[in-house]
């Protein structure tokens, strides 16, 4: 079987797809709109502010984490190959995000990111 991984569906430098969904602004509180599912906390504010972009990731570190959504533990795995083919110098680091897809148990797995690594990418499949 062939598997094929395609780097350019998602490019940052693509911009902002306007579309004819709408979404509540950065900051806003979904709830405010009825998008908090029945039963669920409302999330708390975000202060809307992004990392900034590394000049590159060479020599660096990158935390694939897997959500344990379905489908998440092998897309993490063929990103980590595709990583090791393309751009060898990047260190890749997979883990398993605690608690279950849509919550943290606790904050020892974003910890050991902002103390060892330069990036992350939170992955789900499906």
């Amino acid at each position: 079987m062939t598997i094929q991984l395609f780097d350019n569906v998602m490019s940052p430098e693509g911009g902002v797809q306007k579309g004819a969904a709408q979404f509540p602004p950065m900051g806003a509180n979904p709830s405010a709109a009825g998008r908090t599912p029945p039963g669920m906390p409302p999330p708390p504010p975000s202060s809307g502010n992004f990392a900034k972009r590394l000049s590159s990731l060479d020599g660096k570190t990158v935390y694939l984490v897997d959500t344990g959504f379905g489908g998440s533990y092998n897309f993490m795995l063929q990103l980590q190959q595709w990583f090791a083919a393309h751009m060898p110098s990047v260190k890749t680091i997979r883990k398993r995000k605690p608690g279950n897809v849509f919550m943290d148990d606790v904050d020892t797995l974003w910890d050991e990111i902002k103390e060892k690594g330069h990036a992350v990418i939170l992955g789900v499949a499906g």
